[in-house]
């Protein structure tokens, strides 16, 4: 185990493990949990901008642009053109949220299973940490 007391490196490393938990749950429905979280930004927001889009995820615009390709590839989303022209707006489609729908449960499950590992008072403390962080 790591001696450092990095927190970059404590956290990256969390972040890896955590992911890859996420990952394991969605193997089988052609996502991964960074593309589960983008189709479930979309089922929130409404018709948003690439930038409103990259902000609400925490994300540049290239990096999202990057998503958004593999999504659109796949048939889950769609850009559009917005109300102002310089600005595109990014539409789930009906593949996609059918997609998230059958996703869901095996990523509720891997929610169940981590909250089981830290208990919800370790689970609320996590959180609130990691909003204090970001």
């Amino acid at each position: 185990m790591l001696t450092s007391t990095c927190i970059c490196t404590h956290l990256r490393r969390a972040a890896r493990g955590v992911s890859r938990h996420y990952d394991e749950a969605l193997q089988g429905f052609g996502i991964n949990v960074a593309q589960f979280s983008l189709l479930r930004h979309l089922q929130r927001l409404d018709k948003p901008s690439i930038s409103i889009l990259a902000d609400a995820m925490g994300l540049d615009r290239s990096t999202l642009g990057r998503n958004l390709k593999v999504l659109e590839a796949d048939g889950l989303v769609a850009l559009a053109e917005g109300d102002d022209l310089r600005n595109r707006v990014v539409l789930l489609t009906a593949e996609g949220a059918e997609r998230v729908r059958i996703a869901a449960p095996a990523w509720e499950r891997a929610q169940e299973s981590l909250v089981e590992t830290l208990g919800e008072e370790q689970r609320d403390e996590l959180v609130r940490l990691l909003k204090q962080l970001a």
